[in-house]
């Protein structure tokens, strides 16, 4: 395969692991009017936990990895647990488009948080989208209007765990296993889950909310199954502003499912979130393919 076919399959996996991941919050958050969060997650962890299991096992991901990465899968697996919890308790209580929109300024709080912390250089163009993704995030957000609420604080409180999460994922070893990382974090969420049912309680299962939970843990492994294929297909930086698609799943399923529409300032918002996320990524890719030609180490 060509490097320009390789990165089509890889937008191609990407879009489909946004589209996986983006319907797996619809079948959490159509679950959660009748299900605690604990309950859900609990179930479709014990569910997932076994598909990727059977996955890590076909591609020989499961072996041991040095001490300083196994710290640092950890550390990732605890971030992973604040993020779904503050994201999904979030979603329960938000729109799924305006949850979804905050999301993605995960590019710029990742590319801040690694000037601030790992000494990463940031010139003037990255730190002027890192400000417009931001205005756009207080767009959507309001703070200080009614809509400003604490599933709003939630919601920015999963980017910063989100954040911890990737910034620990780019000080991993190039060899640790991308599946194995993943099956570390759902572990680590459905422990998490397992104690939060002891406060939630437990409610009982109908077909109809089983069949949600069910679908949940279907497409939340498609979506870890696809995600693990695109780091192994094309150029990441070339793929990566693709996962804004899940944005556009987001709007759909909203309105189709839960009868959801963003009002305008969300929209411009999301608007400048997006295309803040999509320049940084961009530049990110020039600045990488320059040191590249250069001889230069990233």
């Amino acid at each position: 395969m060509t490097p320009s076919a390789d990165n089509a399959k890889g937008a191609g996996l990407m879009m489909a692991s946004m589209a996986a991941f983006t319907i797996n919050d619809a079948f959490v958050k159509a679950a959660g009017a009748a299900l605690p969060l604990g309950q859900i997650l609990l179930l479709r962890g014990a569910i997932s936990i076994c598909a990727l299991v059977m996955l890590a096992r076909m591609l020989g991901a499961l072996r041991a990895v040095p001490r300083r990465d196994a710290a640092l899968i950890a550390l990732r697996s605890l971030a992973e647990v604040g993020a779904a919890y503050f994201f999904l308790t979030a979603l329960l209580a938000l729109p799924i488009a305006n949850v979804t929109a905050i999301l993605q300024t995960l590019p710029l709080t990742v590319t801040l948080g690694a000037a601030l912390f790992f000494g990463e250089e940031v010139g003037w163009r990255r730190w002027a989208a890192i400000g417009v993704g931001f205005c756009g995030m207080l767009l959507i957000v309001r703070p200080g209007t009614e809509d400003f609420t604490a599933a709003s604080v939630y919601v920015l409180i999963a980017v910063l765990f989100v954040t911890v999460r990737d910034l620990t994922t780019r000080r991993m070893s190039a060899g640790v296993p991308s599946l194995l990382v993943t099956l570390s974090a759902a572990v680590a969420v459905t422990l998490f889950a397992s104690g939060l049912t002891l406060v939630q309680g437990w409610q009982p299962l109908s077909v109809g909310t089983g069949g949600l939970v069910l679908g949940s843990a279907i497409f939340v492994s498609a979506g870890y199954f696809l995600s693990v294929a695109v780091m192994r297909v094309g150029d990441i930086s070339a793929v990566a502003p693709f996962r804004f698609t899940g944005l556009l799943w987001a709007l759909a399923l909203g309105l189709i499912v839960f009868g959801e529409w963003p009002e305008p300032l969300t929209f411009a918002g999301a608007a400048l979130v997006v295309g803040a996320g999509v320049f940084t990524l961009r530049r990110e890719r020039r600045l990488g393919a320059k040191r590249a030609r250069r001889g230069v180490p990233r």
